[in-house]
């Protein structure tokens, strides 16, 4: 391992920050991991009960360690999370968490202070900020909105369909996560699904075989963005075929994006209102990476980089941003290969860095340390979502 005294803190203890962990550790560096939850398993404990990954779990690992059992079923929430955690056990890494980190700073050796909500200041000689975009829901806003007085909440905040039981709902969106909600309220709700434009759909399956077995034999998980780009310009929804049926019979309603807001409903494009208990938006997310606010590393919200390397600080790495590399690279079967791109960078500069010793500051009071010896290589680096 290489005989840097600061460390390389790792922001983020989801799928991305243990990613990145596991390739510190491989670069010679030595990573310690910094998350606001209670346990590093990232956000998926936070999404609605009903989810599953759009891929099978022989494509749905991060390096190092494969899912159990059937490698061609669909795994839900839950199985991702016991999955996350087991993962962290096995990394022996040091890692923080119930622990916020606040802001950024540079330092004077050329590495930097990440400052906690605990109060500590960190050195470190390189900053990998994973911590995703689940903190940082987009929701936009309408005309009328301030007015509404019904449930207005982003699919963030959405958890199980009972909760609408007799209820009247729209739901926002022509992604996976729209159509998935909306699908599974119309047993319990009466809803309809507004989109600015027709739903897209993708096969889930082709000549008997998910698609992810076809996007990893052609190579297509691997395409750089400015290539995905250009042959995927609009959402689009993994589907067996059940989703599309529900929206051309009816069962699933779809109308054009409504107008406004007005106190107890919407206004329709055609000039129609309606009475609507609740409305939930699945417009996506924003990168959350306020605490580089001090660095200037952002731009309007987004980071300055390429390909995860920062281009106006040395040493600033990210991983799981949407096409960060490829198509693959905000999901379990991709960051593995990002996370050992932009370590191999790091471990670089570290090598050219001088050597500063200080005291290294004690683990904080939330922290936690896994012991496990690191769990042996063998498994795909794919992985889903």
């Amino acid at each position: 391992m290489n005989d840097q005294v600061d460390p390389v803190i790792i922001i983020g203890g989801g799928q991305s920050g243990l990613a990145a962990a596991r390739a510190a550790l491989h670069a010679g560096l030595r990573p310690v991991v910094v998350h606001s939850g209670a346990e590093a398993v990232g956000a998926w404990p936070g999404y609605y009960d009903s989810l599953t990954l759009f891929s099978p779990a022989r494509y749905s690992t991060l390096p190092g360690m494969p899912f159990d059992g059937d490698p061609d079923r669909y795994p839900h929430r839950g199985e991702v999370v016991a999955y996350l955690r087991r993962y962290a056990d096995a990394l022996d890494v040091e890692i923080r968490t119930r622990t916020r980190v606040v802001a950024v700073r540079p330092e004077r050796s050329g590495g930097y202070l990440v400052g906690t909500d605990t109060g500590d200041e960190l050195p470190a000689a390189g900053v990998v900020a994973a911590t995703g975009s689940f903190g940082n829901p987009y929701l936009p806003t309408l005309p009328g909105q301030g007015e509404y007085a019904g449930d207005l909440r982003h699919v963030a905040r959405y958890r199980r369909p009972e909760a609408y039981d007799g209820k009247r709902v729209v739901v926002v969106g022509a992604g996976n996560s729209a159509v998935q909600v909306a699908y599974e309220l119309t047993a319990h709700a009466r809803v309809t699904l507004a989109t600015r434009e027709p739903v897209r759909f993708l096969p889930q399956r082709i000549r008997g075989r998910d698609l992810h077995h076809w996007l990893r034999i052609t190579g297509a998980d691997r395409l750089p963005r400015s290539v995905v780009t250009r042959l995927i310009r609009h959402a689009t929804v993994l589907d067996t075929g059940r989703y599309h049926d529900a929206i051309t019979s009816g069962e699933l309603p779809r109308r054009e994006m409504f107008t406004r807001f007005t106190a107890d409903g919407v206004v329709w494009g055609d000039g129609t209102t309606e009475a609507v208990d609740a409305v939930i938006f699945a417009t996506g997310y924003r990168p959350d990476l306020d605490y580089l606010a001090p660095l200037g590393a952002l731009d309007q919200g987004a980071p300055r980089q390429v390909g995860g390397i920062s281009t106006i600080h040395p040493g600033l790495l990210y991983l799981g941003l949407e096409f960060q590399r490829s198509f693959a690279s905000n999901t379990l079967r991709g960051v593995g290969r990002d996370a050992a791109h932009v370590m191999a960078v790091l471990a670089a500069r570290v090598a050219r860095r001088p050597r500063f010793f200080r005291q290294v500051p004690p683990t904080a009071s939330g922290a936690q340390r896994s012991t496990s010896p690191p769990h042996r290589d063998g498994a795909t680096d794919g992985a889903g979502g």
